[in-house]
């Protein structure tokens, strides 16, 4: 049966029998409404918080409902997924639970912290490839070898099935939506979205989103060759290879997948983190990005976003949530020249203090300078209440006769 075949025989049936397998074994996560958000765009919008099942990822409902369908024989055989993420906690967790051993394949370069979870997951853990292409190859060629079952992260109709369950309960909990923002990797979520879409009693518009720089369903759709790649921290939809047979569905359902920004992704994480108090990975944030890069378009529409999941690395977080004080004017990076003598840098601080602005690092620097070698540059990070509070740390510098630049500015053209 060729994918175009495959994707036609999922049909709503199919997405209700996965929810019945899955009930009691994976949380029937909240649908809420956001207020603010609301405000903020016009929308009317509702949060699906997948971040909030056990392993924080819808990718769970595939796994369990792929790994559910599996024969006695093929359990005993035991199961084996390529993953450098989410796939591979929801396939390591539901295996262990239902007493099938779990063989994972991660790239060696993912990160320890994902590595370790899938371990405690009960799973065994081959570090394989450089990419995750690569660890993709030696788990095909090493379910071969061991006669397992391969459990594919999106091209698999029991997984597709499986995800598009998020999009049911949507439906069921809150029936006047009128469009359901989904983020898009390898194309299963999106794909299980459209099919539990189709059937429903009014008209619902699925809309995929990608990142700008891995837009390899776009490319698909329209015809063009996939290029795709650079950092993202939407790394769980930073996919090349798109499923033949999610693509087939998406096809016939005619669904649309809208690109965003990097920085639209960023902004979105701080968002979900400061409005609802949720933790979202960069690929969980992808349709919140989507909505605000293009709000007009949802302008009083009743619109479902799929917070995806939640695994976000610490650090990266951390770094986002700067970064977001500094598009927000709250973070100012200055460099002041000041005299070379004691005392110099002590009243530069008591000037910045009576300007009320709170002086966050400072750094001298004396040898890589063009000034006098009786000066010296002082670099200044200063949190500020805004950019107009900003702006007048500067300009109160400034009408003390202290040159002042600012370099955060570069930080926010480059974005």
């Amino acid at each position: 049966m060729s994918d175009a075949e495959q994707g036609k025989s999922i049909g709503t049936a199919d997405l209700q029998a996965a929810a019945a397998r899955l009930a009691g074994r994976v949380v029937r996560t909240p649908l809420v409404h956001s207020r603010t958000l609301s405000e903020i765009t016009g929308a009317e919008v509702w949060l699906k918080l997948e971040n909030q099942q056990f392993v924080a990822s819808f990718k769970e409902r595939g796994a369990a409902n792929k790994i559910l369908t599996l024969s006695e024989d093929e359990a005993k055989r035991g199961v084996i997924a390529m993953s450098a993420g989410n796939h591979a906690q929801g396939v390591a967790y539901h295996a262990h639970n239902l007493g099938i051993a779990a063989t994972i394949v991660m790239p060696k370069s993912t990160p320890f912290v994902k590595v370790s979870r899938t371990r405690k997951l009960g799973a065994r853990v081959r570090l394989e490839g450089e990419i995750l292409a690569e660890a993709a190859a030696f788990a095909r060629q090493l379910a071969a070898d061991e006669n397992l079952v391969f459990v594919h992260p999106y091209n698999d109709p029991a997984v597709i099935a499986g995800q598009g369950t998020v999009a049911l309960e949507m439906l069921e909990d809150q029936p006047a939506l009128d469009c359901i923002l989904t983020p898009v990797g390898g194309g299963g979520l999106v794909a299980g979205c459209a099919i539990a879409a189709a059937d429903h009693t009014s008209q619902v518009e699925v809309i995929g989103v990608e990142v700008e720089s891995y837009a390899a369903v776009v490319q698909h759709l329209a015809g063009r060759p996939v290029s795709v790649g650079g950092a993202t921290i939407a790394e769980g939809i930073a996919v090349r290879d798109v499923g033949a047979l999610p693509l087939a569905i998406l096809r016939e359902h005619g669904i649309e997948v809208v690109t965003v920004a990097e920085r639209m992704i960023e902004k979105a994480v701080i968002q979900m983190l400061e409005i609802e108090k949720t933790v979202t990975e960069g690929a969980g944030a992808a349709a919140l990005a989507a909505l605000m890069s293009d709000p007009g378009r949802f302008v009083g529409r009743k619109v479902g976003l799929i917070v995806s999941g939640g695994n976000i690395d610490t650090r990266t977080l951390a770094n986002v949530l700067m970064r977001g004080l500094v598009r927000d004017g709250r973070l100012i990076d200055l460099v002041v020249e000041i005299s070379d003598k004691p005392g110099a840098l002590a009243e530069l601080a008591c000037i910045i203090a009576e300007l009320r602005g709170n002086i966050v690092e400072v750094q001298h620097q004396r040898l890589f300078s063009a000034l006098s070698a009786n000066m010296t540059e002082v670099e200044l990070v200063i949190e500020a209440q805004d950019t107009a509070h900003g702006s007048a740390i500067v300009a109160g510098l400034e009408a003390k006769g202290v040159r002042a630049r600012r370099r955060d500015r570069l930080v926010l053209s480059r974005d």
